[in-house]
Formats: C-alpha cells, structure tokens, sequence
C-alpha cells in the first residue's frame, strides 16, 4: 500500500487577526484613565500645596473643580457598562480626598451665633483696589460711609502706577470719619470708633529685600490694632493682604512666571509664620480679616493660626466667592476671609459688592464679644 505525504500549501498562510478595537473600547479607556489621573492630581495637590513653591501656579485653579470634575467623570460614565464602576469608585474617592477644597460652604444657612445683640460691632474689610486709582475717589468715599461701620480694616491705600502719592496722614479718611480712630501702616489701614489702646505692624525679619512700593508697603503685610471694648475688654483685629501668588501678566511658557512664582513664595512664607506666631502670644479676642490672596484650595490655610474659626460659618452662600467682582474674571474663587478667637460671635457675615471700584468684594460681618 503505497502512502501519499500530505502536500505543504504553496500559497501564504493566513495570519490570526486581532480584533478591531472600537469606540466602546476607547470610550471605557478614556474615561477610566480620566478618573484614574484626577484621582492623581488630588492627591499630589493635598501633598504639595502649601510645601511646593511651584505648586503656587497648580493652587490658581478654581477650588470647585474638585467638586464639579468627580461628578462629571460619574454621570458621564453612567450610561457605559464597563466603565461605570471603575470610574464611580475612582470619582467617588477623588471626591471624598477633594471636597474639602472645593470651596463649597457646607454650614450655609446654619445662622451664625443667632441675633446681634445691641452692642454687636459692625465690620467692614475691604482690598480697596489701589485705594481710588480709578479715578473714582468720590464713589470710594460714598461706599465706605454707607457700609456704616464700626470697623474698617481696608488693605492697598497706595498707588501702584499713579506717580501722585497718597496722603501719608490719611487726612481724607479722617475728615469723612469723625470720631473714628486711625492706625495707618504701608497699605493698610484700620478705622475704629473704639479707642485704639495699640496699633503692631507684624515684622517678619525673614523677609527678602523690598523690591516694590515703599519699605513699609514692602514689610507690613499685618496690622494689629488693639481696641478697647470697655469693661476690660480688648479686641485684637488683624488687617492683613498676604502677597499674591502668581502674576497674570506673564504666562507659564515665560521665564518671569516661575521667578514671581518663587519670589512671591520667599514673601508669603514669613508673613505667615508672622501672623501665626503673634496670634499664638495673643490673650485678646481677635480678629483676623482681609486679602489673603488664597483661595480654599490652597495648602497655606494650614499655616494660618490655629485656634481660629473660619466665619463663613454665619454666611448664607453655599459657595462664597469674594474675586473677582470686575471682568473678564469670573467669581470663582474667595481670596477674602474672616476668622476669630472662640471668645467672639458672628451673627452674620457676607460679601458685598464693590461698586465697580475694586476686584474684590468687600466683608461684612456683624460680632459680638462672647
């Protein structure tokens, strides 16, 4: 019996294919990478804000990304069987780590310390914008009588590109408030219809050598006022504009941004220790309102004096935002912030507007001592 071998095939062979990866594949793919890298980017911000100077540039977000981005991410992927779950447990815990520095008010609408008494003190704080470089001197004026305050902590009495100089006796402020007593030092400048027993400007000795404005503008980011309650009382208020992290005049492709982005670091950091060093050795009850120039976002908060409660708690907006109050910046971010001592009540605290004079608006608190 004669066997045939098997004939070999002459033509080619034909190779396994692999499978088409379609758009349901890039789809799961991209949202899952999505979540996968916000979820990142929580993180490293809750790591390095506050302890990284480069990361000043990252903190210029607006703070409700944090909340917004997660949500996002979760109803998008919603509708996607494979990616529903993976992307609802990455969001889910980009949300939990985040919404903290969202910025959102979770105490709205809780009251404060419930009514003012007849003695509450009224407080006005205000980053008046280069004070009236505007050349709106008169509506300046017309909103700061109306705010009709007991206290006025006004930060940036200077002009920034007016040759003119400001009044170094503040005799303008003190004609159109009578009876108030006045603690000027650099930019800020504190009214009160309480006798002023002592006025501090806080020294930071580790401060870099001035490189704009006076010496004083340059030194004096704080001022302490101490005011006379009566009856033994004394409240310490602290009027501060802490530098600005970032400069928008240049972009991140340009070398001066990372330069004012260190610079500002190298004055920021001992303006802070400042403030925290002379709270911690401060009895009074105080107050501490102004610029902060940071956002809720921003790892600087940990800097700031412990012991002091953030008085938004008296406020009724579920996301308080005090920049920008002028275009093309959208209201986004709170720069402005008001805390006290356990010792003193807030029965309420709002933003109010600027008039058109100022990017920031103005604080408004009512307080009394406890």
């Amino acid at each position: 019996m004669t066997v045939t071998a098997p004939q070999a095939p002459t033509g080619p062979v034909e190779q396994p294919t692999r499978p088409r990866r379609g758009w349901r594949w890039w789809l799961y793919s991209t949202l899952v990478a999505a979540g996968a890298l916000w979820l990142t980017f929580t993180v490293a911000h809750l790591v390095l804000s506050g302890r990284w100077w480069l990361w000043l540039a990252v903190d210029a977000i607006p703070p409700l990304l944090f909340l917004v981005v997660p949500v996002v991410l979760a109803v998008g992927a919603a509708p996607c069987r494979r990616s529903r779950r993976p992307v609802a447990l990455l969001a889910a815990a980009a949300l939990l780590l985040g919404a903290a520095q969202s910025g959102v008010n979770v105490r709205a609408w809780g009251g404060g310390d419930g009514p003012a008494p007849a003695d509450a003190i009224r407080v006005f704080s205000w980053n008046t914008g280069y004070w009236d470089e505007g050349g709106e001197t008169e509506a300046l004026y017309r909103l700061l009588r109306e705010a009709d305050a007991d206290v006025y902590l006004l930060q940036e009495y200077w002009y920034a590109q007016t040759p003119e100089p400001l009044d170094p006796a503040a005799s303008r402020l003190r004609a159109e408030f009578p009876g108030f007593h006045v603690a000027l030092v650099g930019e800020l400048v504190t009214l009160s219809r309480f006798p002023i027993l002592r006025q501090t400007p806080l020294v930071a000795p580790d401060m870099p050598p001035p490189a704009a404005g006076s010496t004083d503008h340059w030194l004096y980011k704080t001022l302490r006022t101490d005011l006379d309650l009566g009856d033994g009382r004394v409240l310490s208020t602290y009027n501060s504009h802490l530098p600005v992290q970032l400069s928008p005049d240049t972009g991140p492709f340009h070398p001066d941004f990372y330069r004012v982005l260190r610079e500002q670091h190298r004055q920021r950091e001992p303006q802070l220790r400042a403030l925290t060093r002379d709270v911690a050795a401060n009895d009074n009850l105080v107050l501490l309102a102004g610029d902060l120039n940071t956002s809720p976002a921003m790892g600087d908060l940990r800097e700031l004096p412990g012991g002091l409660r953030d008085a938004s708690y008296a406020m009724r907006s579920l996301y308080p935002a005090s920049w920008s109050d002028l275009p093309p910046w959208p209201r986004l971010w709170r720069l402005d912030w008001a805390f006290v001592s356990p010792g003193v009540r807030v029965h309420s605290y709002r933003f109010g507007s600027a008039g058109g004079i100022s990017d920031h608006r103005a604080q408004e608190l009512v307080i009394s001592p406890g």
